[in-house]
């Protein structure tokens, strides 16, 4: 956030106070919703320049919910050391999580590594590298980074359709971060929290778009009844 060049002003957005934890205007914040699950993955955020100060940034909802979650701003001219320190450090297997297409075939995956009991070496836990932007600036990050270019490329196949309501990216067959992050740890066994991260994204909608509308919240609807469940 102190790296991003320049504020971020929603187009068509309204432009209120918001709460810096939530990024929803106060009348309206879910903090007091926030779930955090214990996960064997962990996941990598890399940001865009202003991705942070968007407010229907769901990257966010991910590090509320996932306890080791990293988050760096992207450079094209230069990385962050802690960020090839994470990378390298032996305790993660990174995944570079990207449409296979755009890789070579002999770096996309579509399974991840998950302890087996018969195994006497147990694997390193995953590490879901997310390229958190538009996808352009997706693209920019996937093509430009030569110290992601030997990670495998972790090619979901999702079984339903994107549910995120805030950005309209033109296309059917685009997930937002959030969603992204929940098939990744679908896929990495941690169950709970895949279902914690999508019913924290149906609140985070519900509340943005009720503030958005000038809408009371209701604390029994669907979306907060879903969330609950979720972290039982």
């Amino acid at each position: 956030m102190e790296r991003s060049g320049k504020p971020f002003l929603a187009r068509g957005g309204f432009k209120r106070e918001r709460c810096a934890g939530c990024r929803v205007v106060p009348s309206h914040c879910l903090c007091a919703l926030r779930p955090c699950v214990p996960t064997n993955a962990a996941v990598c955020l890399l940001m865009a320049d202003i991705e942070t100060l968007k407010p229907t940034n769901t990257g966010w909802l991910i590090a509320d919910v996932v306890p080791d979650t990293f988050a760096f701003g992207w450079m094209r001219t230069e990385v962050d050391p802690a960020l090839l320190a994470v990378l390298g450090d032996p305790q993660w297997q990174p995944y570079l999580v990207f449409p296979g297409q755009y890789a070579a075939p002999e770096r996309v995956v579509h399974t991840v590594r998950l302890p087996d009991a018969a195994c006497d070496a147990a694997p390193k836990r995953p590490l879901f590298v997310l390229l958190d932007g538009t996808w352009a600036e997706a693209r920019k990050m996937f093509s430009k980074s030569p110290y992601l270019a030997s990670l495998p490329v972790l090619s979901l196949r999702p079984d339903r359709p994107p549910q995120y309501k805030l950005r309209n990216s033109g296309r059917e067959d685009h997930f937002c971060t959030s969603e992204v992050a929940a098939m990744c740890m679908h896929l990495a066994g941690d169950q709970r929290a895949a279902q914690t991260l999508d019913a924290y994204l149906d609140v985070f909608t519900y509340h943005y778009l009720q503030a958005k509308n000038q809408k009371p919240i209701d604390r029994d609807s669907a979306a907060h009844r879903r969330l609950r469940e979720a972290c039982a």
